[in-house]
């Protein structure tokens, strides 16, 4: 399936930018131009269910196919987070990005009983504006707005889908380009033991201090610092 994208900048130099479940492009409304700035040309997919892309149906596999039917390979940089970050270290042999940064990655699909399975997390398509900003206190206003914006389009069967894999780890093996994996303080995806395991295998591995799951919107500054070396 070709993705709806977004393009920011007009650099030499291409940026990828892949977001997480529920999300879309505008959840990197700082982030791409941000990196257009550092002199890229940022393009990010609305993945499928998501945004203005097409439905159909829905796994990790072909999030990855269609981010490789629509994405040019040989990027400069691509950025993955959460379920995009999966969605990268599955496509990153196709794209062969120069660099790979994978955002508070979904390497760990939590189980049910761990509170925040696929189940919990397609009932977020209701979420109210209250809720959405008691969950995300460091959020911008127009931050939770844009959640809103994004929960009303978003197919919650992308979250169902994910629910063979709860339970699971998806740890890559090894990084297929030089890759950092950048983490929430703490990350409930990848827990301590998980994050030694990512650096045994070759990954470098930074924290964003405080910093809660959807790293760019909990602290902008934080996530831009992280990637000193890999801009």
């Amino acid at each position: 399936m070709h993705l709806h994208t977004q393009t920011w900048g007009e650099g030499d130099r291409v940026a990828l930018l892949i977001h997480g479940i529920m999300a879309d492009h505008r959840t990197w409304r700082r982030v791409g131009p941000a990196l257009a700035d550092h002199g890229y040309r940022v393009i990010a997919v609305d993945l499928r269910g998501h945004g203005a892309s097409g439905r159909g149906e829905y796994s990790p596999g072909l999030f990855a196919d269609d981010v490789v039917e629509t994405l040019p390979a040989g990027a400069e940089l691509a950025i993955g987070h959460s379920l995009g970050g999966l969605t990268l270290s599955l496509a990153v042999d196709r794209l062969r990005p120069a660099r790979a940064v994978f955002s508070d990655p979904a390497f760990h699909l939590a189980a049910p009983a761990d509170g925040i399975g696929p189940e919990v997390l397609a009932r977020f398509k209701t979420a109210t504006k209250e809720q959405i900003r008691a969950m995300n206190p460091r959020w911008e206003e127009v931050d939770v707005d844009i959640e809103l914006e994004t929960l009303a389009v978003w197919d919650e069967r992308t979250a169902l889908s994910l629910a063979p894999l709860a339970g699971t780890d998806l740890m890559p093996p090894a990084p297929v380009v030089p890759s950092l994996v950048q983490l929430a303080d703490p990350s409930v995806l990848i827990d301590e033991e998980r994050a030694q395991l990512l650096g045994s295998r070759g990954f470098e591995v930074r924290s964003v201090a405080g910093a809660g799951h959807t790293i760019h919107r909990d602290d902008f500054d934080g996530f831009m610092a992280s990637l000193e070396g890999w801009l």
